[in-house]
């Protein structure tokens, strides 16, 4: 009977870990197959049956750490078999699943085993307790007993190293956000190293953990007690500087991806105070004009007053007077000069890559009383048109013949200032569920989504948002502010 009920919590246990393996796997890997649920019921399975042929094929001596370290690289062997056999590519990001699967599981088991090991026999000494004392009062009911008391042992056992790998494996997979980020060779040691550490305290746990007295083998915390509480400490504190490994490495590469925004953000800054010098320069030109104006008048009534071929020459006169006025004319007014100054910026370096590129900002007005910062707005729309451009560029590649076009406009509601830009594209946007922003296709795929984070991350400093829907082939991005509300 025992044998049996064994078998059904090991069988079970087993089966629980390969849901676990094709969970963690699965949330980082892309399938072969196509169908994820097929994967991972395959990873599960093989999972399964290999576990069970290592428990079938297990020595006379469950401590024999030699058997034990072969049977931990054949387990490593495995679980990059299957990684490879079923899941997309071999990225850096394998073998710290696998490294950390293998760790959480050795762990998970070791810590039960050591704390809850000698519950049996406290149990069998309360029973015989029990029965000294009367309570149990034949064989039949201490034999029931035993067996409730050692199921009980067994079940809560099971159950827990299935909590303590479940809750380790959850925890990554929310942990780990930046699941398609292509890390360096260091950053993957970074998070690769306490997962080996605690595979490597496991072996040192299994060389040690049988000593002899008196030529007897004893199990070190059976001579060392305290050790009972000691060695499941060390076990889960390993367990916890994995954990912290992946936070703080998620951590690095939102510091990294700040930089690199603010990186951005200064170029910015740098381009607008150059076109704004160049505006300012226009509007010198302007004025000088305007000073030229009085001798322009006198050199065009001095022309119409003579014949045919003189008023030919004030006819082409005029032409390139009216050509050099259109140069100096800005092309959109919103209210706002900064604005104005990088709308013409971004046009101008629009229709050079897609000519015939529309570009409307009638809706987009501003009032007077606008506390939002020029610059935060023009940080906005400033990522917004490079984005756009760049889809529009995109589906000119892609259909020649496509309408390729940018739509601006600005609403106000209450206290609320809400920015609208909706452009063309080729209606191809990748997503992942994981995700905040679209995934790009540029060959930089560690600074992707920045545009966005900066939108985002202005939007947030006047307590507002950001959002983006797809409807067909337009793209709509729309970013609310409080006016006046930046910290």
């Amino acid at each position: 009977m025992y044998r049996a009920v064994s078998a059904v919590f090991m069988a079970a246990g087993i089966l629980f870990q390969g849901y676990c393996l094709q969970y963690f796997y699965g949330s980082f890997l892309k399938s072969r197959l196509g169908d994820k649920r097929r994967t991972g019921f395959c990873v599960a399975l093989l999972y399964a049956l290999f576990r069970a042929a290592l428990v079938w094929g297990e020595s006379s001596d469950p401590w024999d750490y030699g058997i034990s370290v072969g049977k931990l690289a054949l387990s490593l062997g495995f679980l990059f078999a299957v990684a490879l056999g079923f899941y997309k590519g071999f990225c850096p990001v394998t073998l710290f699943l696998a490294g950390a699967f293998l760790a959480a599981s050795d762990i998970s088991r070791y810590t039960v085993a050591i704390l809850f090991g000698e519950l049996g026999e406290k149990l069998l000494g309360f029973w015989n307790f029990c029965a000294g004392k009367g309570i149990l009062t034949s064989g039949q009911a201490f034999g029931i007993a035993v067996n409730i008391g050692i199921m009980a042992e067994w079940l809560f056992e099971y159950l827990l190293m299935a909590l303590i790998l479940y809750g380790f494996i959850k925890r990554i997979v929310g942990d780990f956000r930046e699941k398609d980020y292509s890390m360096t060779r260091t950053e993957l040691l970074f998070i690769l190293i306490p997962a080996v550490v605690g595979l490597m305290v496991c072996v040192l746990l299994r060389i040690i953990i049988v000593t002899v007295r008196d030529d007897i083998p004893e199990l070190l915390y059976k001579r060392y007690p305290i050790l009972i509480f000691v060695l499941p400490a060390i076990l889960l504190l390993s367990l916890l500087s994995i954990l912290c490994g992946v936070k703080l490495f998620q951590d690095m590469i939102y510091l990294q991806r700040e930089k690199s925004g603010r990186t951005i953000l200064e170029k910015q800054v740098e381009s607008l105070q150059e076109h704004m010098e160049e505006m300012e320069r226009i509007y010198s030109g302007i004025r000088g004009m305007k000073h030229d104006m009085k001798n322009t008048f006198s050199i065009i009534q001095g022309l119409a007053g003579e014949g045919a071929e003189e008023k030919e020459e004030l006819k082409a006169y005029l032409s390139g007077l009216n050509r050099s006025l259109s140069q100096l004319e800005s092309r959109f007014q919103t209210g706002n000069t900064v604005v104005d100054i990088l709308l013409n910026m971004k046009y101008y370096e629009a229709v050079r890559a897609v000519p015939d590129l529309n570009m409307d900002a009638d809706n987009l007005l501003f009032i007077r009383e606008l506390k939002i910062q020029s610059y935060d707005i023009g940080v906005i729309l400033g990522n917004s048109l490079d984005n756009a451009i760049q889809a529009c560029r995109k589906l000119k590649e892609k259909e020649p013949q496509a309408d390729a076009f940018i739509r601006l406009c600005s609403m106000e509601k209450g206290n609320l200032l809400i920015l609208k830009v909706e452009n063309s594209f080729d209606g191809k946007l990748i997503r992942n569920y994981q995700e905040e922003f679209p995934l790009t296709d540029k060959e930089d795929k560690k600074t992707h989504g920045l545009g966005l984070f900066n939108i985002k991350s202005t939007a947030e400093k006047y307590q507002g948002t950001m959002d983006f829907k797809v409807e067909g082939k337009v793209f709509i991005l729309s970013v609310m502010l409080k006016n006046g509300g930046g910290i």
